[in-house]
Parts: structure tokens; C-alpha cells; sequence
């Protein structure tokens, strides 16, 4: 059974690995990651997995946005290692750690990926708002912590201040 908990500073190192493993080379010239420079993450809800023995197996990140002027978090990067895919664990920290965005009176999320795989945890297509380029349009999802935060939402995504 998998533990998990806050990302702790010691956990970084190995979590920056681990998003290196997980995704091409370059990640961090992706448009997500020009809105989280020089922004911290939401540390309370910046979460780890880890197995019995301690070894790393999945991790999640979010940032503070703006989305058409408002108040949201940017989902991702979420990883899980390679030989640890299919076990529900990427699952089991998109919903505790979107769990936890409630608790902490969060609203609205969004985040850039696949409609097949995030729609099972509620989010949908976000056709008004914009992610910087280059992003696809049909992979902005969002989903509404909070009944209708979604609703007149319209704009451009932009770093928090």
C-alpha cells in the first residue's frame, strides 16, 4: 500500500527525476511551464507516493494561475514512474490532491492533457479559455471545485501575481 503525503524540500530531487523520466526532454519549454516561473507551487496540495519501502512512485504539483482574470489552479506536472503505471496510483493523488483543493476553498482547476483520461475525474473541455501557445485548444480541461466556477469564464491563462 502506497503512502501518501505532502512533498517535502528533501522530495524534490527525486521528483524532478522522476517528471524528467515521465516526460520528453524539453518539458520545461512546454507553455505551463512559462506560467509557473518564478512562482511558488501550492505547497499544500504538492503531494508524493511512495511505497512501503520508501521508493518513490508518483508525484503532483500545482500552481496558482489567473484564468480570464480569475483565481485558479494549473494541475500538473502529475507523474507516475514507469514500472508503477496501471496500479491507480496517478489516480489516487489527482483525487486526494483535488480533495484537498476543496478543503482549502479552491474553486476552479485547469490543466492541459488528455479528455479521455481527465474526464473520469470530471474535467472537461475549456473552449473560452487560453492557455499560452503553443497549446492545442481541445486539451485545456478544467473542472469546478465549486458548482458553476467554470460558468462566464473567458480568456487568456496568466502567471498569478
Amino acid at each position: 500500500m502506497d503512502r501518501i503525503a505532502r512533498e517535502t524540500a528533501e522530495d524534490a530531487w527525486e521528483v524532478e527525476a522522476l517528471f524528467d523520466l515521465a516526460f520528453a526532454p524539453g518539458r520545461e519549454a512546454l507553455s505551463s511551464y512559462r506560467l509557473r516561473e518564478g512562482v511558488a507551487p501550492v505547497a499544500e496540495l504538492c503531494l508524493v507516493a511512495r511505497d512501503a519501502g520508501g521508493t518513490l512512485g508518483g508525484a503532483i504539483r500545482y500552481w496558482p494561475v489567473r484564468a480570464g482574470g480569475r483565481r485558479a489552479l494549473l494541475l500538473g506536472p502529475v507523474a507516475v514512474h514507469p514500472t508503477r503505471q496501471g496500479e491507480g496510483l496517478g489516480g489516487a493523488l489527482i483525487r486526494e490532491s483535488l480533495d484537498a483543493a476543496g478543503r482549502l476553498g479552491w474553486a476552479r482547476v485547469l490543466l492541459v492533457g488528455d479528455a479521455p483520461y481527465y474526464g473520469r475525474f470530471g474535467f472537461a473541455p475549456l473552449a473560452a479559455v487560453e492557455m499560452p501557445p503553443p497549446t492545442n485548444p481541445a486539451r485545456v480541461l478544467g473542472l469546478s471545485l465549486v458548482p458553476g466556477a467554470w460558468d462566464g469564464i473567458a480568456g487568456p491563462v496568466t502567471r498569478a501575481a
